[in-house]
């Protein structure tokens, strides 16, 4: 008995896979019926009742440009590329719609020290190849800070001024003066977070001074009040 109660229902796994699932089952099955017509002038008259259909079911292909071609070539993908119908657009082939574009191949680029990156070996490589001493000298100071800077950032510290000109000139292979280099210091924290910091701090201090002197108050005043509220209202000694 139960058997035959499944039997009854159909589910989703049981039927054909969609193949654009925006469109639903109805708009599918529709265009499985087009592709049996036998006339074409047929077959044209209900694609442009399906075309409408699918253009009311998604809306918001109508903020894509040349939205009446998209969803033409997408009649031609649901039939799986097997109705016959006169369309206003070319239509797509299936090599197009899966077209597959080339794998893009990765640098394969041996990096010295890659916490400089491969941008100074190529910025050294250009300053090697000035002639004029001057200009040479300035792209060789203008090097060293960078990778002074990128050292900071990536090593998350102070870096001594010989250790980046040691470097320099091994990546040069020497071909740089770094004698003339004018380092400038390298601060990663903001200027105003040592100052901010204080403020909350003293802030929060003095706060919790007017607190405790609220309370000290407070005390002497229950003190007071227990032995009698003041010398006034003591009654005198009797003889």
């Amino acid at each position: 008995m139960t058997n035959n109660i499944e039997n009854n229902f159909d589910y989703n796994t049981s039927r054909e896979k969609l193949i654009l699932a925006e469109y639903g089952r109805n708009v599918q099955n529709m265009v499985e019926y087009i592709v049996a017509l036998p006339t074409k002038e047929e077959r044209n008259r209900y694609a442009q009742v399906v075309i409408d259909m699918m253009g009311f079911l998604n809306p918001h292909l109508r903020d894509v440009p040349d939205f009446k071609h998209k969803l033409w070539d997408h009649l031609q993908i649901i039939s799986k590329f097997r109705i016959d119908v006169d369309s206003p657009y070319p239509n797509p082939t299936q090599e197009q719609i899966n077209f597959k574009p080339e794998v893009l191949s990765y640098p394969q680029k041996r990096i010295k020290f890659k916490h400089y990156g491969h941008t100074v070996e190529l910025m050294i490589k250009k300053a090697k190849a000035i002639t004029e001493p001057e200009k040479r000298d300035q792209m060789t100071n203008s090097i060293a800070n960078f990778m002074k800077m990128a050292y900071v950032v990536w090593n998350k510290d102070h870096v001594a001024d010989d250790q980046i000109l040691s470097d320099l000139t091994e990546l040069s292979d020497g071909e740089l003066d770094v004698s003339n280099v004018v380092l400038a210091k390298v601060d990663l924290k903001p200027a105003n977070s040592n100052n901010n910091n204080n403020n909350g701090r003293s802030q929060k201090n003095s706060s919790k001074g007017g607190g405790k002197q609220n309370n000290n108050n407070n005390n002497k005043n229950r003190q007071r009040n227990h032995n009698g509220g003041g010398g006034g209202n003591r009654r005198p000694n009797q003889q």
